[in-house]
């Protein structure tokens, strides 16, 4: 069945607006990473200071499969841990830093791009 020419150009315009917000969750999220300071304990490739020694270098994060060594590494599952890990974790060491949701799941677009 022949697809009409605005409806191919609507949907082509569509998938490029839903690139744009990803690209622009992606640059939030690097930006929300240096604002909360998780550089201070983790290295984070791409943010600036951040250098941290204390817990896990978070460099190719995207590529790893677990999240604290337990949870399934997926968009939603890392927002709730950036938000709140003790709700996952109760003895995880990384602190609750009053993230909301909407900066957690930009913190998180960031954190699965690196590979």
């Amino acid at each position: 069945m022949p697809v009409h020419p605005l409806c191919r150009a609507a949907l082509a315009a569509i998938v490029a607006a839903c690139g744009c917000v990803h690209a622009a969750s992606v640059g939030r999220g690097r930006q929300l990473l240096a604002q909360y300071q998780c550089g201070s304990c983790h290295s984070i490739p791409g943010v600036a200071s951040a250098g941290g020694r204390v817990a896990s270098s978070l460099k190719g994060f995207g590529a790893r499969s677990y999240i604290a060594g337990r949870l399934a590494n997926r968009p939603d599952t890392l927002a709730r841990w950036i938000e709140q890990p003790q709700a996952l974790v109760p003895d995880t060491l990384m602190p609750a830093m009053g993230v909301s949701p909407a900066d957690a799941r930009a913190m998180a677009a960031y954190l699965l791009e690196l590979k």
